[in-house]
């Protein structure tokens, strides 16, 4: 009898291998088939009926339509028709059609090779209208085009332009006060009238307390003044009567946003007809009237006139009238002692350069 120990020694390498306990592969195993419950059964069919019966919509019916003719389309219409052997095909098989180009061998370079496709009409417009559609954009987008290139040349001469004018129309507007000033100090124009406010008024009955430069009272007196005009404005020369318009307007208009605005707030007072003028002058109740210009709302042809000119021909009218009524050259910024005006270089700004 054998010892246990020539017993384990006499085992084949193959007996080893089939034996190993550690190995954990037992082999190939068929796959378990899960078998479905009555339970899951009726589950997975209320589902599939659910998705059946679900009315699709409209959206979703015209995208399946879609994207059907695409994949329709998209075929070779020769094959479709030779799978589903549709009798057009066939007849023309009989003829002797196998495909290809139709007519005889020469003048099959530039034939069809297939058939005419049809075209899906979305829409409720007429034959041809999309073709008119498309002709309508291209010419706008086409005029477009031309109108954004425009010239770089041009647009440099447009800008230079509308620089000039605005420089023109500065020189225009110091000429005008040029003359007012001109003409205020032969005692033609307007009349400076100062304006004070209560907060300046106050500051003046303490001037002891008061202590302020030369300058500050000076910058202050030349804020607060105002030029009107004493006499019509159709009496004053064309020229620069525009000037007194303007700011006449403008006076006219402050006034009345101010007085609706005290109107609003202010309450109402007691007016006592025994009192005298200069007790209600110290009490303030008495307020100073602003009298607008006689002709301010009338017409003036004239001013119309001389304002539709352009800039240059204002200009130069502007300075002639200098030249004849003063003797003053605005671009030499000097008055002559007479009409010669001897040292004056010409009457353009290119003859002053």
């Amino acid at each position: 009898m054998a010892s246990p120990v020539q017993r384990t020694s006499s085992r084949t390498p193959e007996e080893d291998e089939e034996d190993d306990y550690m190995n954990m592969t037992f082999g190939d195993e068929e796959p378990k088939t899960t078998t479905e419950t009555s339970l899951q059964r009726r589950q997975r069919l209320r589902r599939e009926g659910e998705i059946k019966a679900r009315v699709k919509s409209k959206s979703e019916q015209a995208a399946e339509e879609r994207e059907a003719r695409e994949e329709a389309l998209s075929k070779s219409l020769l094959e479709a028709a030779r799978a589903k052997k549709s009798k057009g095909f066939a007849m023309m098989a009989k003829m002797g059609f196998k495909g290809g180009a139709l007519g005889s061998k020469e003048s099959n370079a530039d034939a069809r090779l297939e058939p005419l496709r049809p075209e899906m009409k979305d829409d409720r417009g007429g034959i041809g209208l999309d073709s008119e559609r498309k002709r309508k954009l291209n010419e706008a987008a086409g005029q477009q085009q031309k109108k954004l290139k425009v010239d770089e040349t041009e647009f440099r001469d447009r800008v230079r332009r509308e620089r000039e004018q605005a420089r023109l129309e500065r020189q225009f507007y110091a000429g005008m006060k040029v003359c007012e000033r001109m003409d205020d100090e032969e005692g033609q124009g307007g009349t400076v009238v100062e304006e004070k406010g209560d907060k300046e008024e106050e500051d003046e009955s303490d001037s002891d307390d008061a202590k302020e430069t030369e300058a500050d009272t000076k910058t202050k007196k030349k804020e607060k003044k105002r030029t009107f005009s004493t006499r019509p404005l159709k009496s004053i020369p064309v020229v620069w009567r525009g000037l007194v318009r303007s700011r006449e307007e403008a006076e006219r208009d402050r006034r009345m946003r101010h007085d609706l605005e005290q109107s609003s707030t202010r309450l109402p007072t007691y007016v006592d007809d025994l009192e005298e003028e200069e007790d209600r002058v110290a009490a303030g109740t008495v307020r100073t009237a602003y009298a607008p210009v006689e002709d301010l709302e009338e017409d003036d042809p004239e001013l119309d006139e001389f304002g539709a000119l352009e800039v240059e021909e204002r200009l130069r009218r502007l300075v002639a009238y200098l030249r004849k009524e003063h003797n003053y050259c605005f671009w030499c910024k000097c008055s002559y002692p007479d009409e010669t005006m001897e040292g004056c270089p010409g009457l353009t700004e290119e003859d002053h350069d």
